[in-house]
């Protein structure tokens, strides 16, 4: 694990970039010393809303499915599904959770080793395709399958040679354990063709994680509806469904947004095979702006030319800025109160490194960014905290308390859990 990147003195957020309803509620939480802030702020309408501009935009063959795994906050969930055609899960929780949230949402379910108990869970919640990811795989679902007594719709989750889209995390062309790689599908056709409770309905491709390129990402699904539409014809599969996965990035570091509005359009000079399904499984562009992560400043402290923040928290709760290597920006939201006699240590018009509570130098969430004063007791607070965030952490070293979780709206209510 590496350190995060230096910021190199680039300015820390304003406190008044934060929404005023989330600088609102922190505000009214912080300054008691016996139960300092820590922990993550949601609001499900900015999810909601990312989600239904998408899907409107969309043209009607796309069908859009949230990827769980970026953010299991149920009432997130509950608030995107009006919006969804349904899920793709990764586990037999994911699923157990999509499936309480939405009785007859489609979903689909993705994921290397899906064990015989795991295939078995998503069967009892009816899981509408299964993206199949090797031949042993094949087996394992078909007699899971058999034991449920029923027919599962399949596709061959396929590594391509090659594709022409970049991003953080690129799966396609490479040595990965997703999917089989190009080559090795027609074998793995052959191979589910004779087993009888299985339905091959067509191909999935996830390429890659966090592409900003809308005219990239376009073309990429297009690359996806040909090349599947190709192979089903030369191996006699009636394609009825194209997974395309999810990939559309945000920009952590600040720049333009992805443009969904130019990806829609030139989706739509597209035409899928008639009766094809193609299924869309973004899960970070969809609840990343939806969430803050904020924790109380412990201490202020310098050592050789570095000053740092302690926070009453860290990669226990929020390990994104480390696992995805950026220069995740942050504000402090100043705290007036101080409870305590002691003298409060500050660092003023410096940059400053913010780190959190764990015994180990790799608990850094940002370095260098430049503030005009950090307090103990004032809030750093990073926005764009709503994707990979709770779920990613590692919260049992050191056993220290989680983060807790709650909801705000711009009315003022909200909900903890």
């Amino acid at each position: 694990m590496d350190l995060p990147i230096s910021a190199e003195g680039r300015p820390a957020l304003a406190a008044t970039d934060l929404p005023p309803h989330i600088r609102a509620e922190l505000l009214a939480r912080a300054g008691d010393p016996l139960a300092p802030v820590s922990g993550y702020v949601y609001d499900p309408a900015v999810a909601a809303e990312r989600v239904r501009g998408l899907r409107a935009a969309l043209p009607g063959w796309a069908k859009v499915c949230y990827a769980v795994k970026a953010n299991t906050y149920r009432p997130l969930l509950a608030a995107m599904a009006p919006h969804l055609d349904g899920f793709e899960v990764s586990s037999a929780a994911e699923a157990d959770l999509a499936r309480a949230v939405s009785p007859t949402a489609l979903l689909v379910s993705s994921g290397p080793g899906k064990t015989l108990p795991t295939l078995n869970r998503l069967l009892h919640n009816n899981i509408g395709v299964v993206n199949v990811e090797s031949r042993l795989e094949l087996a394992r679902l078909n007699q899971a399958a058999g034991l449920a007594g029923r027919r599962v719709a399949v596709t061959i989750r396929v590594n391509p040679k090659w594709v022409e889209v970049a991003g953080s995390l690129t799966m396609g062309g490479a040595a990965t354990v997703f999917g089989l790689p190009e080559d090795e599908v027609p074998a793995a056709l052959g191979a589910a063709a004779a087993l009888p409770n299985l339905d091959v309905v067509g191909f999935h491709v996830h390429a890659v994680c966090q592409n900003m390129d809308a005219v990239a990402h376009a073309a990429y699904v297009r690359w996806c509806l040909e090349w599947s539409a190709a192979t089903a014809a030369e191996h006699g599969v009636q394609l009825r469904a194209v997974g395309v996965g999810g990939g559309i990035g945000v920009p952590f570091e600040g720049g333009p947004e992805f443009d969904t509005m130019e990806f829609c359009e030139l989706l739509g000079q597209i035409e899928p095979p008639s009766g094809v399904d193609v299924v869309f499984e973004p899960g970070r562009w969809c609840v990343t702006d939806a969430g803050w992560y904020a924790a109380e400043v412990v201490d202020v402290k310098h050592a050789y030319g570095t000053w740092f923040a302690v926070l009453r928290g860290g990669i226990n709760h929020f390990q994104l800025p480390t696992s995805w290597d950026i220069r995740h920006p942050f504000a402090v939201l100043p705290v007036d109160t101080w409870p305590v006699d002691w003298p409060r240590p500050e660092a003023v018009d410096v940059p400053v490194t913010v780190v959190g509570e764990l015994c180990t130098p790799e608990d850094t969430l940002a370095r260098d960014f430049h503030v005009s004063r950090v307090r103990a007791g004032d809030l750093v607070v990073f926005p764009m905290a709503g994707s990979y965030g709770y779920e990613f952490a590692m919260p049992n070293f050191l056993g220290h308390p989680p983060a807790d979780r709650r909801t705000v709206s711009a009315d003022g209510t909200g909900q903890t859990s």
